[in-house]
């Protein structure tokens, strides 16, 4: 049974959903907007059952874990060092890595910057940053996808938005086509009950204020990632916010062992769509 874990990381004291035996193969798992830790449920069970240690951790800012108040502190830099000094914490110097949404980009930049700690990279939904970066500035598709970043840059009027008939905004998120009942009712109660809480809906807004406020230069930093462990990408064909040209042009930015899996007819929540999916393609990895 999945246990709950406080552990100090990079400063901080994150909260950690962890099972499956202390010597297993270590799963760092990493979740995205606007959820926590439980987005991992199903493959935390699955994984362990196949023998692995696996750690989700509700990322900074989210759940139980610390909240740092500057928008600096969410830089991508920072997100990553957290991951490094997670796998630390668990008295290990290398892991499978996989993430979600902003998970998945802070799984990207992890497995750049420290190859020799990433033992497979197994993303959902998201690109390579170079691809993702090109297809916003190539691709009417993916900017309309991509519009709604823009009310969250906006400090105060995102929160207020989104905030606004008992975080009716908020809870839309959750209910995005096709599978709108994807993501439990409870489970989408808890993650709001958490984000209501003082400073946190903005500490969440705070990845994109503080690393998309400039483009350019998101874009040269996403251009020099080269990623070498061995990468699974994982992509639902009515994702409503990253399109196919993203997700396709993946390859080109790949240079080692790399597979994208293309999941029919599922939208942007994976984990809740089609967890024996994602579950088998992690376990696949992890034991390989």
């Amino acid at each position: 049974m999945p246990s709950q874990h406080m552990v100090q990381a990079n400063g901080l004291r994150f909260r950690t959903i962890v099972d499956g035996p202390p010597s297993g193969e270590l799963a760092i798992l990493l979740h995205g907007f606007p959820e926590g830790a439980e987005s991992w449920t199903r493959q935390v069970g699955a994984l362990a059952k196949a023998g692995a240690l696996a750690v989700a951790p509700d990322m900074r800012g989210y759940g139980m874990t610390d909240a740092p108040n500057d928008v600096e502190d969410y830089a991508v830099q920072k997100l990553v060092d957290d991951v490094a000094a997670i796998i630390a914490a668990f008295g290990r110097t290398e892991a499978h890595i996989a993430g979600h949404d902003w998970g998945a980009l802070v799984a990207w930049f992890f497995a750049g910057a420290h190859p020799e700690m990433t033992k497979s990279l197994t993303v959902l939904s998201v690109g390579h940053p170079a691809a993702i970066a090109e297809a916003g500035w190539k691709d009417e598709d993916q900017r309309k996808r991509s519009s709604y970043i823009g009310l969250f840059m906006l400090q105060g009027k995102a929160e207020q938005v989104l905030a606004k008939d008992d975080y009716r905004g908020l809870r839309d998120f959750y209910a995005l086509p096709p599978n709108p009942q994807a993501v439990p009712r409870s489970v989408v109660e808890n993650y709001v009950k958490s984000l209501s809480r003082p400073g946190r809906l903005t500490a969440a807004l705070n990845y994109y204020r503080a690393n998309f406020s400039d483009p350019p230069a998101w874009a040269a930093g996403a251009g020099q990632l080269r990623v070498i462990a061995p990468t699974v990408l994982l992509w639902g064909d009515q994702d409503p916010a990253l399109g196919r040209l993203q997700a396709e042009t993946t390859t080109r930015h790949m240079t080692g062992d790399y597979r994208l899996d293309v999941l029919e007819g599922a939208g942007h929540w994976l984990q809740f769509e089609r967890p024996d999916e994602v579950g088998r393609s992690l376990v696949e990895v992890v034991t390989k």
